[in-house]
């Protein structure tokens, strides 16, 4: 960034995008955090309230021929600080680019703008008997440029995989201005490099979706069935996960709270749920290829009963379901407000869990696990007070889980992303050679490095 950044250096781009460009600083205000624990490094210099491509392309060349920092935000849900602001930087948001464009019923497709709401989308292609795969937790308040972003999981991902599955093409204004279109409406393209998903999970580096194509689903015949499962262990239930995951029968959703987890969400919100011993699997059954739902959660259930499960119960409502999106603002109202994100193979889940065990009791601290279990991504949160000490000694925790999770064969981050939290993580997970060559490609596209410079990669 320029040292000498003043007001006047805005001006150019101030007379182009009028009152979309925000310079008011308790306007600003909600624009520059997301929702991770990330600090705040100073007030940007302004605030693109972009409606447009053309905004964020004449945002971007202003910011690359001044060297101004750039950080991309859409609804602001992100957990690994990627979308903080820069001191002195431009923030772009595209939360007013919140139209769907086009659902294209015979193709299966849905054109939309990034600032969608994740669920909003699901909900107008069930209109049209299709849905939308990605589903995080999150999915009522996220968008769907923020799950491209981070490439995005979610309870679906164990039945349908992640949110790169499910884009077909995009729109990217790149760092220094210009529009670049790739992917197609095909099923199948083979021209080129795959540049559609050099972008999904770039997490702002690489350039700013301004159009997504996404594919969407036929919604499965017949009445879905939730299904839980409780166990006395962690590794009993992470057994169960590997049995359900290798079997004939298909969930659409197979998630894992740990007792704790259960225990502070039904204290957050009573409904009813007995807090297991261990651990309590939760899922739903869709009845996949033209099986039955209540078929396919009796084969689960019986499964999970031959594996040591002490309660099973099969429910034709999605309370169970809503439980597991609770996790979040359950766990940060009891002072659990540090988390990682790794994933694992699925056959190493018993293993992982019974090393959190041990990894809480080495420290001290109580660790809370939920997980999508289908798919072997584990989000564990340690307690911590605000104070600095307690979160250095936090973070230690969090480390040595995600050195547990390398350990096993698996990654640093399954969906929440880089960003600037876990930066420090990269070398643990990946050579030099792999850094260079990610570090050359974010040169060629954004030469001038003003796209959320010094995270990510």
């Amino acid at each position: 960034m320029r040292p000498d950044s003043t007001p006047a250096d805005v001006a150019p781009l101030e007379a182009i995008l009028g009152d979309r460009l925000v310079r008011d600083p308790e306007l600003m205000r909600p624009f520059a955090r997301d929702t991770s624990r990330a600090a705040l490094e100073g007030d940007p210099i302004g605030v693109v309230l972009a409606e447009s491509t053309a905004d964020v392309s004449e945002a971007l060349r202003w910011a690359s021929s001044t060297g101004t920092p750039v950080s991309v935000r859409g609804a602001g849900t992100g957990l690994a600080g990627g979308a903080m602001a820069y001191a002195g930087g431009l923030v772009i948001s595209l939360e007013r680019m919140a139209r769907i464009i086009d659902i294209d019923v015979a193709n299966g497709l849905a054109i939309v703008q990034p600032g969608v709401i994740t669920a909003e989308l699901d909900a107008a292609a069930r209109e049209h008997g299709l849905f939308f795969p990605p589903d995080p937790a999150s999915a009522r308040i996220s968008t769907v440029g923020g799950n491209i972003a981070t490439n995005a999981g979610g309870l679906r991902c164990v039945a349908h995989g992640v949110t790169s599955d499910s884009v077909a093409r995009l729109e990217v204004v790149l760092g220094d201005g210009r529009v670049l279109r790739t992917g197609a409406r095909t099923r199948k393209n083979v021209v080129g490099y795959d540049l559609t998903r050099l972008f999904v999970g770039s997490e702002g580096t690489l350039g700013v979706v301004t159009e997504a194509t996404v594919r969407l689903k036929p919604v499965p015949a017949g009445e879905p069935r939730t299904f839980r499962a409780s166990f006395r262990d962690l590794e009993s239930a992470g057994r169960a996960v590997s049995a359900i995951v290798a079997g004939q029968a298909r969930p659409e959703v197979l998630e894992l709270m740990d007792a704790l987890s259960v225990e502070i969400i039904e204290s957050f919100r009573p409904s009813g749920l007995t807090v297991p011993r261990g651990a309590m699997l939760v899922g739903q059954t869709v009845g996949h290829f033209g099986a039955d739902a209540q078929a396919e959660a009796e084969a689960i259930t019986a499964l999970c009963r031959s594996l040591g499960a002490d309660d099973t119960a099969i429910s034709d409502t999605d309370e169970l379901l809503e439980a597991r999106r609770l996790s979040n603002p359950a766990l940060n109202a009891r002072g659990l407000k540090l988390s990682c994100d790794v994933g694992v193979p699925v056959a190493a889940l018993a293993e992982v869990f019974r090393g959190i065990s041990e990894i809480s009791a080495r420290h001290g601290k109580r660790v809370s696990t939920v997980a999508h279990a289908g798919d072997g991504n584990l989000h564990s949160t340690v307690e911590s007070s605000d104070a600095a000490a307690d979160i250095v000694a936090a973070d230690a925790v969090l480390d040595d889980i995600t050195r547990l999770a390398l350990s096993l064969g698996g990654t640093i981050s399954g969906e929440h992303g880089i960003g600037s939290l876990k930066r420090h993580e990269l070398p643990w997970q990946q050579d030099d050679v792999a850094l260079s060559v990610q570090r050359s490609i974010k040169a060629a596209l954004d030469p001038a490095g003003v796209l959320t410079p010094g995270r990510a990669i």
